[in-house]
């Protein structure tokens, strides 16, 4: 009797994690390898005297993908959302400027009357963006100004990327703009177009009104989740050194602390950070494992700051603020997560967690904790009133936080999908393919599970 086909999955981050489930959910045979000591890869949580600290992303916008995946964990009742339209600032000149998310942004003082008379010279206007690969600051300085580039477009990428504008593509880390000017020879007519084309797809596949999401005890619980329902089928400190093709399927050679065996699966999927999979990749598609090895990732590190109430005299009522790389601090953008979700904090005090690092400052990321505490102390507290130290501090510091979408990664991820074509059973997801916030890597895992399942 021929046992049943077995699908491996190397890498428990949640795009592992949620392509593992989805198969398990449908009945198929699978297992999760993880080589760390616990799944979830940089979503954690941690509690410390009242405090519940994201040591990840902060939070996650609401998605069909998240939403059908948070339903069928049980977990739609532990979900928080932020405040609907909870106002975002940009440093400006030493002052918080709130940014208007519609039209008014044309009324706000933020920008010059010259850069908003860009936004109306492209409504009217037509261009075609080049054939060569388009970094995000040379598209913003083309179509709009050197002044959209620094106060917004330039913090709101740091924000997602923690990246260089000058570096990141705009095809890639923005497809949807890189298409609206390609379609309608206008980013603003060809954005109507493309909401309009997805609002009439949404009439039969309803989509979540758009926020942002946490959950009740923080963003660990999803993984927590996933953990619990794949119950033995995840196992965690297991490294995968070597893949092979076998005649039918993979040989995979594994090690943990109790031995190194051999491990025969069906189909395989790689969800392991970029160079680890070109790791497995040397000998079975080389073409692949070169691609994967030339994505970059920023070194970024998460300072978490609390104070009593009474120390900062800010509303701090929002989300939080960016920080342009003109405005001369190191800090990229700090969100008031006491004011997002309840629970963040003790009454009377408040939780702000800043960014440092990123691929324009990477050294700062591998400070040590005092130094790095004191810097985001020493730049936050004139911005927002803070008299006085702060009660609690806490720093985590990622090498490789985010992948960088840099010029050349829609080429290098076509070099990969190409090596692949010529290896049934083998697919490969994670945060470096279709963005990385968490909402874009389960879409794509549920996707993959679903090829699996047909393949």
């Amino acid at each position: 009797m021929a046992s049943t086909p077995l699908t491996v999955v190397v890498g428990a981050g949640v795009s592992g994690l949620t392509c593992a489930y989805a198969l398990k959910r449908s009945g198929k045979n699978v297992l999760l390898l993880e080589a760390a000591s616990r799944p979830g890869g940089v979503i954690r949580s941690a509690e410390e005297n009242g405090y519940r600290f994201e040591l990840g992303p902060q939070s996650f916008s609401s998605a069909s993908a998240v939403a059908e995946l948070c339903d069928g964990l049980g977990l739609t009742h532990e979900l928080l959302e932020a405040p609907h339209g909870a106002p975002r600032y940009i440093l400006i000149d030493g002052r918080l400027v709130s940014v208007p998310l519609s039209p008014a942004l044309l009324t706000s003082n933020l920008l010059s009357w010259r850069t908003k008379f860009s936004f109306l010279r492209d409504l009217f206007g037509k261009t075609s963006p080049p054939e060569a690969d388009e970094s995000i600051a040379a598209f913003v300085q083309r179509k709009f100004s050197a002044q959209l580039l620094d106060r917004l477009v330039g913090p709101f990428v740091s924000g997602i990327y923690a990246g260089d504008p000058e570096q990141l593509s705009l095809r890639a880390a923005f497809p949807k703009i890189y298409e609206a000017e390609k379609t309608a020879g206008s980013v603003i007519r060809g954005a109507l177009l493309l909401g309009k084309a997805a609002g009439q797809e949404a009439v039969s596949r309803p989509r979540p009104r758009p926020g942002l999401f946490s959950f009740r005890a923080g963003n660990e619980s999803l993984i927590r989740a996933l953990e619990i329902t794949l119950g033995p089928a995840l196992r965690c400190n297991v490294e995968v050194s070597e893949v092979r093709q076998a005649e039918r399927g993979f040989r995979l050679k594994i090690r943990s602390s109790a031995a190194e065996e051999e491990l025969v699966c069906d189909r395989l999927v790689l969800a392991a950070p970029a160079a680890a999979s070109a790791r497995l990749l040397e000998g079975i598609a080389p073409a692949a494992s070169d691609a994967l090895e030339k994505i970059s990732y920023a070194a970024v590190a998460l300072v978490s700051l609390a104070y009593k109430r009474e120390q900062v005299r800010h509303s701090l009522l929002g989300f939080g603020f960016l920080a342009p790389r003109s405005s001369g601090i190191r800090t990229l953008g700090t969100v008031w997560n006491s004011s997002l979700f309840p629970g963040r904090a003790p009454q009377g005090h408040v939780l702000l967690t800043s960014f440092v690092g990123g691929a324009t400052d990477p050294a700062a990321a591998s400070l040590p904790e005092e130094d790095l505490t004191a810097l985001v102390h020493r730049e936050i507290a004139p911005i927002l009133q803070i008299t006085g130290d702060p009660a609690v501090t806490r720093a985590t510091s990622y090498a490789k936080a985010i992948p960088q979408y840099n010029l050349g990664h829609v080429e290098r991820l076509k070099a990969v999908q190409d090596a692949l074509v010529r290896i049934p059973d083998l697919w490969i997801i994670g945060n470096y393919w279709k963005g990385p916030s968490i909402g874009s890597c389960i879409e794509r895992a549920l996707a993959i599970a679903d090829a699996v399942r047909i393949g």
